[in-house]
């Protein structure tokens, strides 16, 4: 068995990455990595058993980086969790506004393989969004948030709920929006009201 960190492999990831999250994982063929990689289809065949499981590695390699970039906002961010929250999704926003950010790559490879929900990469995008949610909650549990993990998960719906709204319009006041949102629900929760 290959390597899991050998330095092609990570060569393979990052083309795949490159391409699935450029153009979608059904539009991207294995020949296509291969020649982004600089490598044969035999090689990255060695490394990958299957497109499948390169799939499940594109999303596994922006499991961390993903989470470390928004707990980066999160721990950045000036005032209480109110304001911490909404800096999560300022950053969006602004990430947004760049024009090669096409969305969230875990959303939208599970759109791509909604007929498929045993997908090792459905899998991983379900751990990743799972992880985000535990993680937030700890985070507001560690800020005097009551019902932190309740809050958690409905931040967490507010944030694919702009990731999905932003694939049909393009406008990241969307994401602004559910910024102010999900910080109105943190001061509800801080002042022991019910929203």
């Amino acid at each position: 068995m290959p390597d899991t960190q050998s330095p092609t492999r990570k060569r393979i990831v990052d083309a795949a990455t490159r391409l699935f999250y450029a153009e979608g994982i059904g539009r991207v063929s294995v020949d296509a990595v291969a020649e982004e990689a600089g490598l044969t289809k035999r090689t990255l065949y060695y490394h990958f058993k299957s497109k499948d499981d390169l799939i499940a590695a594109y999303l596994d390699g922006r499991d961390q980086p993903n989470l470390k970039r928004m707990a980066g906002w999160f721990e950045a961010a000036e005032g209480g969790a109110d304001r911490k929250v909404e800096a999560i999704f300022t950053n969006l926003a602004r990430s947004a506004r760049h024009p090669k950010w096409k969305g969230c790559g875990f959303l939208r490879t599970a759109a791509e393989l909604a007929s498929m929900p045993g997908h090792p990469a459905v899998k991983v995008g379900a751990r990743h969004k799972l992880n985000f949610e535990t993680w937030l909650a700890g985070a507001l549990s560690d800020h005097g948030v009551a019902e932190p993990q309740t809050l958690g998960r409905e931040i967490v719906l507010l944030i694919d709920g702009c990731f999905s709204i932003m694939l049909i319009h393009r406008n990241p006041d969307y994401i602004e929006a559910a910024g102010r949102a999900a910080a109105t629900l943190v001061r509800a929760r801080l002042s022991g009201s019910q929203v």
